[in-house]
């Protein structure tokens, strides 16, 4: 996390645990105003992947699952990475900034997935570097957030998954209620006392796990080291929010993610459940159920 940045954020009451804001003092008021209000979250759990180049465009769709040729300067998609047996490395949100191409994923995997597609450069003209501390990423999710990006930019993006660039910095609107702000470190500061002002029609602070819940509640995957290689993209419902394209051409385990999808041989697929239960489960956990006995039900 940028140094200044935390600090900042420590000082407006953020616990950070891991370079991560786990909660602003009261993580079920946060939970509950993400449910029924407006929140604001610090986005900094998530690292940035920056690939530059005359050839970062073509190297790029050459490798991950979604259409990088059809991400134009207003749209962000989501993209997935995966093994040449068809499983998913790593899923992120990727758009196109001035300097190249942002690749947005948890920041345990940045190394990791920088080195693996840097194997593949070879001889194109592509750069790869890890900026996730150049750039401050916001959320801001809730009834009020599309009056509330309207009021800092001046316009807000019309459709999902559609982006625009204005003096404070890029909105990205990921749905109807949810947008990812980015912006320099200089700007973040303002940027976040304006939202978060204690007035009844600003959101409320909140940690980066009920951001966590609100990508859950809205069916989008995210891939951690510890299920690195579990799934091919179906089984995690990517196709079903836009993270594939099924007429792009070769990638990594193409071949077998287009087989599972036109043979029907899927027999397993995410679903959303509650847990009533104290204690968090963990990425890669077994899940049980009655009916299954000693047989794991999932993950």
């Amino acid at each position: 996390m940028h140094t200044g940045w935390q600090n900042f954020l420590a000082q407006q009451g953020g616990i950070i645990v891991d370079d991560r804001i786990e909660h602003f003092g009261n993580a079920r008021r946060e939970l509950v105003a993400a449910r029924d209000a407006t929140v604001v979250c610090d986005l900094s759990h998530r690292g940035l992947i920056l690939a530059s180049g005359e050839d970062a465009q073509a190297f790029l769709h050459g490798q991950f699952t979604n259409d990088v040729t059809a991400l134009g300067d207003d749209s962000a998609q989501l993209n997935g990475y995966c093994s040449p047996k068809g499983r998913l490395l790593a899923t992120f949100l990727m758009w196109k900034g001035k300097h190249g191409f942002m690749l947005q994923l948890p920041r345990a995997l940045v190394a990791p997935i920088q080195k693996r597609l840097s194997m593949f450069v070879l001889r194109a003209k592509v750069k790869l570097e890890d900026v996730s501390d150049q750039w401050i990423r916001i959320g801001l999710a809730g009834r009020a957030a599309q009056a509330m990006v309207q009021d800092l930019f001046g316009a807000i993006p019309q459709q999902d998954m559609k982006t625009l660039h204005a003096d404070p910095g890029r909105v990205i609107r990921l749905s109807g209620t949810r947008f990812e702000l980015i912006c320099s470190p200089d700007d973040a500061q303002r940027i976040w006392a304006a939202l978060s002002k204690e007035a009844a029609e600003k959101a409320v602070k909140a940690g980066s796990t009920v951001w966590d819940w609100l990508e859950i509640r809205d069916g989008i995957p995210t891939v951690l080291p510890a299920t690195q290689e579990a799934f091919v993209p179906q089984m995690a419902n990517f196709e079903l929010v836009g993270g594939v394209n099924f007429k792009k051409g070769c990638y990594p385990g193409q071949e077998i993610v287009a087989r599972t999808q036109y043979r029907g041989i899927l027999k397993r697929r995410m679903a959303l459940a509650h847990l009533d239960t104290a204690e968090t489960p963990q990425p890669g956990e077994s899940v049980y159920s009655a009916h299954f006995g000693d047989q794991a039900a999932g993950q």
